[in-house]
């Protein structure tokens, strides 16, 4: 997909995140600092680290700045309230900063982590694709905790079989 408009990637991205936002709407506070084993982010971490790179690294390199990203541990915020407000402002912050952009900008060059040039539509894109990758293990996480998840477009798989058995 080639992003070519700043309007229609902001309403697509607002989609993206709203979906994200009903998998962690249904996070249970005493799981929020829950990983499947030592070592490994937990649920909090990967909200925070959702936030921290869309805000310090994606939305920086799309202002042609460098990346401020620096970690998503606790101190940038703890407990559940405070984790789902930073998870909340950052992408408000982001979402200004993505605004701010115009057409034009899209088809500039942009500096990756790695030192790699590519447009901004890719960059963009990429913010994307890692926060769906994270939707994905928050998914996994959940269902390790057996915790129901809402399903991504209205249906889960068993009810999509379930309906079109019906109309058979």
């Amino acid at each position: 997909m080639e992003i070519t408009s700043v309007n229609s990637f902001l309403n697509y991205y607002t989609r993206v995140r709203e979906r994200t936002n009903r998998v962690v709407q249904v996070i249970p506070p005493e799981h929020m600092d829950w990983a499947y084993k030592p070592g490994k982010f937990t649920i909090a971490d990967m909200l925070r680290h959702i936030a921290c790179i869309e805000r310090y690294l994606y939305a920086e390199v799309a202002q042609g700045k460098p990346g401020r990203y620096s970690g998503c541990g606790k101190e940038l915020a703890d407990g559940y309230e405070q984790v789902l407000r930073f998870f909340e402002e950052m992408h408000q912050q982001s979402m200004e900063i993505f605004s701010s952009l115009q057409d034009k900008d899209l088809s500039r060059r942009c500096t990756t982590p790695t030192g790699g040039e590519i447009t901004l539509w890719k960059w963009l894109r990429a913010m994307v694709e890692h926060e769906i990758h994270h939707r994905g293990q928050l998914y996994i996480y959940l269902n390790m905790l057996d915790i129901k998840t809402p399903p991504i477009f209205g249906l889960t798989s068993e009810e999509v079989q379930a309906k079109y058995r019906e109309d058979g």
